[in-house]
């Protein structure tokens, strides 16, 4: 007869070893992902820290500090690192994008879009087709890219990053302003023209794409129409019930936009525009909303950008990226800087012209798009993001450091 003693030695033994399979996610423990989660925080608040020393934008401490975060965390958690790729980290990043798109088109108000969109759809255009333009033809001629690459290259470094701009512009309080409406608008228009473009150059319309349109614009019909009334009812309550009803449809149309073969951000945007007059009166909601994205989301968005720098690729292709860099701020000041200065304050103009010079968001998935459809190499992809990662850091800084135009934020108080 087995001793009791030993059966019970052997089931603990089995039970510990499950146990430590269990823990195990992808290979790591699961104290690891909560020290890695930890670290990661402890950049954001580092980040944050140094964009109030400094008084500069917070994404842009965020995504350099990613840069060099990756190689720090190298040394705590082994080669992987800051782990980018992990499944709850891409998800989280994705997520901050998606509400921060969401919440910029929120601040798309319609009143400032009917007095403005001449203006706006002509700064957008020109600052989207003149370095289109430029770009891909230098891709093609200098550096002897395929067409398709070229193209797909000056698409990448020709639209404006909605998450830079819009963070840049409400952390100055700048979003409630004509002036900040404005230019939300012309970003809005510069992004739009993007996404057809990569969509009419590689991505096959579909009948997935009919799908992800028709139910987009039911969305955008219904929604301003039901939004309101669940808001009188629900709003401001310890449920939260507000919020889970935004996240179901953003969660959603995401889900059916990536199945159609497009990007989760893109309806958020559109959703966002057509929810902006029913959610400005909620003040607390939106307050909320700011709090979890911008407290919690898009760091882990912005510091995720900046981990996948590689220095020692960088300094390899140091000179197509310093190129590529002067090139696309010099089609961007080209394009609306002479038209500007014309009728605005040199300091507002100049300000206007390198925010609209950024590059993150949907540049960013336009350089994804291309590798995992092979249109661009692995290569091409290391000297674009450097380049895109650059103009999110570079304007801004110039601009937040030279040129605020600080006479609309004292009419906004006045």
């Amino acid at each position: 007869m087995e001793n009791p003693s030993s059966l019970r030695s052997d089931n603990s033994y089995e039970n510990n070893l499950l146990k430590k399979k269990i823990q195990h996610i992808k290979g790591f423990p699961m104290e690891h992902t909560w020290f890695l989660a930890s670290f990661w925080i402890a950049l954001a608040i580092f980040s944050a820290l140094l964009a109030l020393q400094f008084r500069v934008s917070a994404a842009l401490i965020e995504i350099i500090i990613g840069i060099f975060g990756q190689y720090l965390a190298t040394f705590l958690f082994g080669k992987t690192g800051l782990n980018p790729k992990e499944g709850w980290i891409t998800f989280l990043a994705g997520l901050g994008a998606i509400m921060l798109t969401f919440m910029a088109g929120s601040e798309l108000d319609p009143t400032s879009f009917r007095k403005q969109w001449k203006e706006a759809t002509f700064i957008g255009l020109l600052t989207f087709f003149v370095p289109f333009f430029s770009c891909s033809f230098f891709a093609h001629a200098i550096f002897q890219w395929n067409w398709r690459a070229a193209f797909l290259a000056g698409i990448a470094l020709s639209a404006t990053s909605v998450a830079v701009m819009y963070t840049v512009l409400l952390e100055l309080g700048l979003n409630k302003t004509s002036y900040g409406k404005g230019l939300l608008v012309a970003c809005f228009i510069n992004d739009l023209s993007s996404v057809l473009l990569l969509g009419f150059l590689f991505a096959p319309f579909g009948w997935k794409t009919g799908v992800l349109t028709g139910i987009v614009l039911i969305c955008a019909l219904i929604l301003p129409k039901i939004t309101p009334v669940f808001l009188k009812y629900y709003a401001n309550k310890p449920s939260e019930l507000e919020i889970k009803y935004l996240l179901f449809f953003l969660f959603a149309l995401g889900g059916v936009a990536v199945w159609a073969g497009s990007e989760a951000v893109l309806p958020a945007y559109i959703i966002g525009m057509t929810l902006a007059g029913s959610i400005e009166q909620y003040h607390d909601f939106i307050k909320r909303l700011r709090t979890v994205t911008l407290g919690l989301l898009t760091p882990f968005y912005f510091i995720r950008a900046g981990s996948f720098v590689d220095l020692t690729e960088l300094t390899k292709s140091f000179l197509p990226v310093f190129l590529f860099f002067i090139l696309q701020q010099l089609s961007k000041f080209i394009s609306i800087f002479p038209f500007l200065v014309k009728r605005k304050k040199v300091q507002e103009a100049a300000y206007t012209t390198l925010l609209m010079s950024t590059g993150l968001t949907f540049n960013v998935i336009c350089c994804l798009y291309g590798l995992s459809h092979e249109i661009i190499s692995p290569r091409q992809y290391s000297i674009l993001i450097p380049v895109i990662i650059s103009t999110a850091i570079i304007p801004t800084l110039v601009a937040n450091r030279f040129f605020i135009p600080w006479h609309h934020l004292e009419k906004k108080r006045t």
